[in-house]
């Protein structure tokens, strides 16, 4: 189900999709898809391999370290910004969504896995996580998002 919420905030154009992903191996691809519809949507292409990139991360993560559904949302905040946000069933917050006060480390390379939350953290304006309590349909988990912004060098918006 995708749900869509334009709003005006400030002054300044906000709008937010919401998407539901069952526990799914294709579930990065189809993320993938619909951030590109959503962006080209509302002239943010400029955002697009990045955004492609730490949204398949968030959405891959939920896929393999929780059990149940995920839940996509994607929010322009104005001045061409954008959330991505993920919520899966596992309540665990991985590092370093846990505590952003460490510093980050490079993944070593022999390391099985863990490059894909280093590079949200590397690529993205801003990102943190936090556990979510059951709700009235038992759907507690977590939330981990992160935030993009079109990069621009004296004034001119850089691809």
């Amino acid at each position: 189900m995708l749900t869509v919420s334009p709003s005006e905030c400030e002054g300044s154009p906000t709008w937010a999709y919401a998407l539901q992903l069952p526990h799914d191996a294709r579930a990065s691809r189809i993320a993938r898809v619909t951030l590109r519809a959503v962006l080209a949507g509302h002239g943010m292409t400029q955002l697009q391999d990045s955004a492609e990139l730490l949204a398949s991360e968030l959405v891959t993560n939920a896929y393999r370290y929780s059990d149940g559904p995920a839940g996509l949302r994607l929010r322009g905040l104005g001045g061409d910004r954008l959330r991505v946000s993920v919520w899966d069933t596992n309540p665990h917050i991985p590092p370093p969504f846990d505590n952003r006060s460490r510093p980050l480390c490079p993944v070593p390379a022999e390391a099985d896995g863990g490059r894909g939350l280093f590079l949200v953290c590397h690529y993205a304006e801003a990102w943190g996580g936090y556990p979510l309590g059951d709700d009235l349909f038992r759907r507690g988990g977590k939330l981990l998002w992160c935030e993009l912004a079109v990069r621009t060098v004296e004034g001119v918006a850089a691809a």
